[in-house]
């Protein structure tokens, strides 16, 4: 019986760390300066999540969903040339693809069972976090072809958007 008890918590508790992102992510990606980068959060009372294990969580899930959503809109960029269909996926991954909204979930030590990441992440975090600020200014070049309907451009931006996550992946996530 406890076991059953649990999984309706974790769904909530998932639920309300979506709805806590959705919303304050943004915000605080609107504080930071250009070339600033966000503290390590050391513990999860730094973050905004309940335990390490539902940071663990959430950046995974996050992760895939920015990957699904990167395949919807190469779908609509390169196969479709629809930049207007593709607008309201680019104005979240303006929003879903930065630094305010993925490293508060890398609460230092939250590597090993459970985890792909690497604990090279926190030995080299400016440089992980550089792999973030990185993403950002590729997708803005993105959505800046995108929004000019250069489908060209385009097509090239999401080699370099590609380009810029297997960086990131090959150095600081296990296969």
């Amino acid at each position: 019986m406890p076991h059953t008890l649990k999984r309706p918590w974790r769904i909530l508790s998932a639920w309300a760390l979506t709805a806590f992102g959705t919303l304050a992510m943004p915000a605080m990606a609107e504080e930071m300066s250009e070339d600033a980068v966000l503290a390590m959060p050391q513990t999860v009372e730094e973050s905004p999540f309940a335990s390490e294990r539902d940071a663990v969580i959430w950046r995974q899930d996050e992760l895939k969903e920015l990957e699904r959503l990167l395949r919807q809109l190469r779908f609509d960029l390169v196969n479709n040339q629809d930049a207007r269909g593709a607008a309201p996926r680019l104005a979240t991954l303006k929003e879903k693809a930065t630094q305010a909204h993925f490293l508060p979930a890398f609460i230092a030590g939250t590597h090993g069972r459970g985890s792909d990441a690497r604990p090279e992440i926190w030995e080299e975090w400016e440089d992980f976090a550089a792999g973030f600020k990185d993403l950002e200014q590729k997708v803005a070049v993105l959505i800046d072809a995108a929004e000019q309907e250069d489908y060209r451009a385009a097509t090239r931006a999401f080699s370099d958007v590609g380009l810029s996550c297997k960086s990131c992946h090959r150095a600081y996530r296990y296969d």
